[in-house]
């Protein structure tokens, strides 16, 4: 075996006194150059300067992570190849503007690709290909992982220190320091030189965070016996109730379950760990990493049986593509760890899930690179699937969003909205039309105006005029008094201008409007949120006090209202 193979090996890796300094330095560098390209004098992020941003972050980042004073041109490679995969992906997301819908999917679909990559590329996969051992990836994943998050630890340490150092010395009136801690290069600076100064340390003591990650793979370990007896007992439950159980439980279950899974999927391996001589002999242990490992295939397949009920109802999006994808890893990852114990009847079924591990991390990776690559169009995809939908009278007229066309597609979905205008049936046509010119999104329905049969709302006082115009307004604005709301009036002018204060329960907002003149373009009123909630029968009344006041149940709701010049109280 060559050189550049044993380097990065576990253990091997040799204490290089310079490594804290030369990553400080270059995370250092690296933070002043970002802050230089993203803010001169407040420039805009346009998208050269993002690619150039994210070349200067993550480039150096996993340069810092691989480099070893024996071996520097393949790191150095790798961490261009890794700079010019973020920069294409942040040029692309930030030059896309409101085209696509989920720029954002394609950020962290990179994110996942070189994540994945930087442990193989550790233990030597560009080389040794299929061949690379799982005890040498294995010991990368965790050691990137400590190393990282110690790094990250020591950052916040250090600011920390940082701050309060600012605030001792300018009690003395020397403001020095607090001034640094103002400029924004000094601030991506430092944090860059602390990151880089912990991970060379840490990095410099990979043999005692191997032994570390003995120690938390061993934690995690315990922690698989009571998830697994939980686990067992939730699929009993879900198997005798059926899966409508779940279901009523909670509105979304995927990102639930999908999360178990990842859970079990990591104390899996802590117990497996990188071979079999390694594995505890206790027999508690390895029976919750069986378990386990038989687990995550049906909470997998109950992820898949959501997403695909809940792409049953409503139809694609850009969103739901995702989850899908999300979903069949899931169940990849599930399908492997269920069917390594079965195979061979139980014999080596660990080992075949250290087989998985590697060929599923290789196929993940490929994956994610694929997909953050501008080669598919989730919102297009959508965009047919739900106008298939309506076309085929799959989803009746009255029930389609064609605000989602409108907002959550991009390009694609606003085309197919134009599409929808020249329609042949009049209410897609006016329904399409509405959604294409509004201004602001409205969640609550997807009409544009709604009966005043369905609003609830209680006036004071209640006279026939304020009676007219509250109902008027609320007809227009369906994003208020979604349930039940009280409306107060606060002043009249002169010219019969009216200013209310509209208190939803459902939401426990606080909206001022001023009647008649926002029934002309109710779309624009804001919205004040409040933390607390009021119920419908709440006793609502004004006080005098140096002002007007809002009391809901005898407590005061809001800020104090002055009272406008010319106004007059009700």
């Amino acid at each position: 075996m060559s050189e550049g193979e044993t380097d990065q090996a576990p253990g091997t890796q040799a204490d290089w006194p310079l490594r804290p300094w030369m990553l400080a330095a270059l995370l250092a560098l690296a933070g002043l150059a970002v802050h230089f390209v993203t803010d001169p004098a407040g420039a805009d992020l346009v998208p050269w300067r993002a690619a150039l941003a994210a070349a200067l972050v993550f480039g150096p980042l996993a340069f810092a992570f691989t480099l070893d004073r024996a071996r520097w041109k393949e790191p150095l490679v790798f961490a261009g190849v890794v700079a010019l995969v973020m920069a294409g992906i942040a040029w692309r997301a930030s030059s896309a503007g409101d085209r696509h819908a989920d720029q954002a999917f394609w950020v962290a679909a990179g994110l996942v690709a070189i994540t994945l990559a930087l442990p193989l590329f550790q233990a030597g996969f560009h080389r040794l290909r299929w061949r690379t051992a799982y005890d040498r990836t294995h010991f990368h994943v965790w050691t990137d992982a400590i190393s990282g998050a110690g790094a990250l630890v020591f950052t916040g340490v250090s600011w920390l220190l940082l701050v309060l150092l600012a605030a001792l010395f300018s009690a003395i009136d020397i403001d020095l320091v607090e001034n640094l801690i103002d400029e924004g290069w000094f601030g991506w600076s430092f944090s860059g030189a602390a990151f880089g100064a912990a991970l060379g340390v840490l990095r410099n003591q990979l043999k005692i965070i191997g032994t570390l990650q003995s120690v938390v793979m061993l934690v995690f370990s315990i922690i698989a016996v009571p998830l697994a007896v939980a686990l067992a007992i939730f699929l009993l439950a879900v198997l005798a109730s059926g899966i409508a159980v779940l279901w009523n439980a909670t509105e979304s279950p995927t990102p639930l379950l999908l999360s178990v899974a990842v859970v079990g999927f990591v104390l899996v391996n802590a117990v497996v760990r990188n071979a079999d001589h390694e594995v505890s002999g206790n027999r508690a242990l390895r029976w919750a990493a069986l378990v386990l490992a038989l687990a995550i295939f049906p909470l997998a397949l109950l992820a898949a049986i959501s997403t695909g009920t809940r792409i049953a109802e409503y139809g694609l999006s850009p969103e739901r593509l995702w989850g899908i994808v999300a979903v069949a890893v899931a169940v990849a990852y599930g399908v492997a760890y269920f069917v390594a114990p079965i195979r061979g009847r139980m014999a080596g079924w660990m080992e075949r899930v250290r087989s998985a591990n590697m060929h599923l991390a290789v196929a993940t990776c490929v994956l994610a690179f694929i997909l953050a690559l501008p080669l598919f169009d989730f919102g297009a995809i959508s965009a047919r699937n739900q106008l298939a939908r309506l076309e085929s009278g799959k989803v009746a007229v009255d029930e389609f969003d064609f605000d989602a066309l409108r907002w959550d597609f991009g390009d694609a979905g606003r085309n197919a909205l134009t599409r929808l205008t020249k329609s042949s049936h009049q209410g897609i046509a006016e329904r399409a039309l509405a959604a294409a010119n509004a201004q602001l999104r409205s969640f609550e329905t997807p009409d544009v105006r709604r009966s005043r049969s369905a609003i609830r709302v209680n006036l004071l006082p209640d006279t026939a005029a304020n009676r007219e115009i509250v109902f008027l307004y609320l007809e227009t604005a369906p994003w208020l008094c979604s349930n039940r709301c009280v409306a107060v009036q606060l002043f009249e002018w002169p010219d019969g201008l009216k200013q209310f204060a509209i208190i939803d329960s459902g939401s426990a907002s606080f909206t001022p409007v001023n009647l008649p003149r926002e029934l002309v373009n109710a779309q624009h009123a804001q919205r004040v949120d409040r933390p607390k909630r009021y119920e419908f029968g709440s006793k609502v009344e004004i006080r005098q006090v140096e002002g007007r006041q809002i009391y809901v149940d005898g407590e005061p709701f809001g800020e104090m209202i002055a009272l406008p010049e010319g106004a007059e109280g009700q």
